[in-house]
């Protein structure tokens, strides 16, 4: 674990995302000290440069809805944080490495990945970009699979149960 207590994943790797923001390039940064699967809400650190709006968003699982849920704004793709955390909470318990290795996908050879336990072959369909291209990558999968039950359902607002 490097020195800044979480896991070389979220520690390193996370540093800087960048994304677009209303148009705009924008970089977000992860808050230290925060535990990779923690839910507590932290409002998101903002700064208005001669360049555009610079958001932070905590490295934590409430960082990572409201960041998706910022990518899913910019590509109108319908869903809430509640519905979005009720169905992490119920797929991973929020923890982002979370792989499902017994079910009928993973006996196919294809197991559910993430926050939103999604199989490669939808993570590759429903990738949005602006989003890793990483199924374990937080917010990639939660965007991912928010297009996903947009598609099939209309919005992850809709899904109740495994989808």
């Amino acid at each position: 674990m490097p020195a800044s207590g979480l896991p070389h994943r979220f520690g390193r790797s996370r540093l800087v995302r960048s994304f677009a923001v209303a148009g705009v390039a924008a970089v977000a940064l992860p808050l230290f000290g925060a535990t990779a699967a923690s839910a507590a809400p932290a409002a998101a650190a903002t700064s208005a440069p001669a360049s555009g709006t610079v958001t932070a968003y905590p490295d934590n699982l409430d960082g990572w809805i409201r960041e998706s849920l910022s990518v899913m704004a910019q590509h109108g793709i319908p869903g809430s944080y509640d519905s979005i955390h009720r169905n992490i909470l119920r797929e991973s318990s929020g923890n982002p490495q979370a792989i499902n290795l017994w079910d009928s996908n993973a006996r196919l050879g294809t197991p559910s990945k993430g926050l939103l336990q999604v199989i490669d072959p939808t993570f590759r369909a429903y990738h949005v970009p602006g989003t890793a291209f990483d199924p374990f990558d937080p917010v990639a999968n939660i965007t991912a699979a928010c297009n996903y039950a947009a598609d099939r359902y209309g919005s992850i607002d809709k899904v109740f149960g495994a989808y």
